[in-house]
């Protein structure tokens, strides 16, 4: 079944983002259709024990550091085509009006030119990407197309 086109929102391939449970905001985000899943620049991205607790620790690009016990590991094929194993966290994502509740792969995107990368599977059913846009904010398909037919 489809959404309704009036649930659907038009972005472009840039778009700020917020991830307010990692208290990190107005974040240059790359839309990738090509991606499957969401990535999240990271640094020191470990396995630690405190407290007779195994958490995952790392710190994020903006260096604000982060401790969790809800974390998984998963086989991911990097934009290389290689595959890779990546610590994976649950989290919000706010895009424009939208939050999405979903699961980012860690890992150092310090060479890259953007820090969050949003992939396919968040994509779907929400948003309708218009690669000529850029930081859009989510604006309503239904207001794009009037805009377009005017």
């Amino acid at each position: 079944m489809l959404p309704r086109v009036s649930k659907i929102k038009m972005i472009g391939r840039r778009e700020w983002i917020d991830f307010p449970l990692l208290d990190s905001f107005k974040i240059d985000a790359k839309i990738d259709t090509g991606a499957y899943s969401c990535t999240l620049s990271c640094k020191h991205i470990e396995l630690i024990q405190k407290d007779n607790q195994l958490l995952l620790s790392f710190t994020l690009f903006n260096d604000k550091q982060f401790y969790t016990t809800e974390f998984d590991k998963k086989k991911i094929k990097n934009s290389f085509g290689e595959i890779e194993e990546r610590f994976v966290i649950k989290t919000l994502i706010v895009l424009g009006r939208k939050k999405i509740r979903t699961t980012v792969s860690l890992t150092n995107r310090q060479e890259m030119r953007y820090p969050v990368l949003i992939g396919r599977k968040l994509l779907r059913g929400k948003f309708i990407v218009d690669v000529k846009q850029k930081y859009t904010n989510g604006i309503k398909l239904n207001d794009y197309i009037t805009y377009l037919l005017t």
